[in-house]
């Protein structure tokens, strides 16, 4: 389902931005999908670090036949060695027990979110191991839907700017981020479109 946001959005960033305008135009009847629920997503993304998307679907398809239910609970009551069977590094099993853990120990406070700053919901999940800013961003996007999200470290952001923007030039955060600033406070749109325009199918996270 579309975000409640997005035509709103599309229409305010066409309106201030012609570069955002032609990237929008050219990618007409996609748009950004919600991904799943939070342990889940959340496991799934520390699953799939630095490996490739095929191994990483691998990985994940041995750990849900292994678990059968992808939640907290299910992940603590398994051995480390059952979760490093599935394919997962000792440093990622660590990172997903840290997970599950954050979660069945109320650190993670899901029915605060709706009423929390992006900043202060990126500072709750980066005290988990594996967990770094990027990941929060992404999960911001993904899963809660937050508008104003700018992952400025995300490559494809960078490289989607410096392209739609600078015909290739390398070019300073500091000026991304600023190019940013004219999209608020539909930062989060404007990424996607953005890495639409370097790939139009888009990216499960």
């Amino acid at each position: 389902m579309k975000p409640d946001y997005w035509d709103r959005a599309k229409r305010a960033l066409s309106k201030r931005d012609p570069v955002m305008r032609e990237i929008i135009r050219a990618h007409p009847k996609v748009y950004l999908m919600q991904r799943g629920e939070p342990f889940f997503t959340l496991a799934r993304a520390i699953c799939g670090q630095q490996i490739s998307v095929k191994a990483a679907q691998s990985v994940w398809d041995r750990l849900v036949a292994c678990c059968t239910s992808i939640d907290p609970q299910s992940i603590l009551r398994k051995k480390r060695s059952d979760l490093r069977a599935c394919g997962l590094s000792d440093r990622k099993v660590e990172y997903i027990a840290d997970l599950a853990q954050h979660f069945a120990d109320g650190r993670i406070h899901l029915h605060r979110w709706p009423d929390m700053e992006d900043e202060a919901i990126i500072a709750e999940l980066v005290e988990v191991r594996g967990i770094g800013r990027w990941t929060a961003e992404m999960f911001l996007m993904f899963n809660l839907l937050r508008p104003d999200v700018f992952p400025l470290d995300d490559l494809g952001l960078q490289k989607g700017i410096r392209l739609a923007y600078y015909k290739g030039r390398k070019v300073s955060l500091r000026t991304m981020r600023r190019v940013g600033e004219t999209w608020r406070p539909w930062r989060s749109v404007a990424t996607w479109y953005l890495w639409r325009s370097l790939d139009p199918v888009p990216v499960e996270y």
